[in-house]
């Protein structure tokens, strides 16, 4: 048996959390990694954009490693929300730029810094800023899950695709036939209930 490594299993998890989501922007055309596709404004491309400012924060500058990326939505007086969509000038490739170099940066904290190291989050109220690197790291690879859970139903209702990459669809049938049959029967249960 080998010995546990909790560095590693964080990582390997966030690394699939983190290519989950970026598949998901995957041979789009541009207006369906942009488009809205819920009440609330959830896209793509802005859910990569999203991620991007969490790892950098909270792997970055909440343990006193900035990693120098300009994050304009984030500067005084930037629009509410802005982290979650890419304005018409955002380019889509600078968008995914920035979320690979949020990743090197936030995995270099990962491997320098022992898990038990304390920051501070520099957004948090003082006095209750202060995390450990385990709890920042598990904190983003919820967060980042729960994004591409969020990116799933999107691209699910863009194309159909579903899984965690094109080779894994988590999915028990690829026959669309089978999912008319499963879909009927569970609106079926649905109205009887």
């Amino acid at each position: 048996m080998t010995t546990p490594d909790p560095k590693a299993d964080l990582l390997r998890y966030l690394r699939s959390a983190r290519e989950a989501l970026l598949w998901k922007l995957d041979g789009l055309p541009e207006y369906d990694a942009r488009r809205p596709l819920t009440p609330t404004g959830t896209n793509l491309l802005g859910l990569v954009k999203h991620a991007a400012g969490i790892e950098l924060g909270y792997l970055g500058d909440t343990f006193g490693r900035p990693s120098g990326e300009p994050l304009p939505w984030l500067a005084e007086g930037a629009e509410v929300n802005a982290d979650m969509w890419a304005t018409a000038e955002e380019a889509r490739a600078d968008i995914v730029g920035l979320y690979r170099r949020a990743w090197a940066h936030a995995d270099a904290t990962i491997e320098a810094l022992p898990l038990d190291t304390v920051g501070r989050v520099p957004w948090w109220p003082s006095g209750r800023d202060e995390v450990t690197l385990h709890h920042a790291v598990v904190r983003v690879l919820a967060d980042t899950q729960r994004h591409a859970g969020h990116a799933d139903v999107v691209r699910e209702l863009v194309d159909g695709a579903t899984g965690m990459d094109r080779g894994n669809t988590c999915m028990p049938s690829d026959d669309p036939a089978w999912w008319v049959v499963h879909r009927a029967r569970v609106e079926r249960a649905a109205r009887d209930a």
